[in-house]
């Protein structure tokens, strides 16, 4: 809020300086950018608020998306089949994908990269330790 009440006041005062000098259409251009910037933002916050959970069990990986809108999509995997992929070397776009028996799913597209192979990484782990023979006991 203060920073957009900066831009404001610093394009406000520059638009009036620019009327005064007899560039009048100016002003509007000056208070367009302002609105512009202030969708800019609404909509980067909007979807800031998209998250994405997963959840492993012994029967199955369920990965739930969640929307800003509060619409939720879910997608059940089987875990022993469950194939976790990341380029490598990681780059910024990088993607962080599930796949098994046909299905591909992208998740953490959010993410940075490091986080992305964090993610894959614990998820790798975590799949390695429930197909041991320890576990199936």
């Amino acid at each position: 809020m203060l920073l957009m009440v900066a831009i404001a006041s610093v394009s406000f005062v520059a638009g009036i300086i620019f009327m005064l000098v007899g560039a009048w259409p100016v002003l509007g251009f000056f208070g367009l950018d302002v609105a512009v910037i202030y969708l800019a933002f609404k909509a980067n916050y909007r979807w800031a608020r998209i998250y994405e959970t997963v959840r492993l069990t012994s029967d199955s990986l369920l990965v739930e998306r969640i929307r800003p809108s509060g619409k939720v999509q879910r997608w059940r995997f089987q875990p022993y089949w469950l194939k976790v992929q990341i380029d490598q070397p990681v780059k910024h776009d990088s993607q962080l994908v599930l796949s098994s028996h046909g299905k591909r799913l992208k998740i953490g597209s959010f993410l940075s990269p490091d986080e992305r192979v964090e993610v894959a990484n614990a998820l790798q782990d975590a799949l390695t330790k429930l197909h041991r023979p320890e576990h199936l006991r």
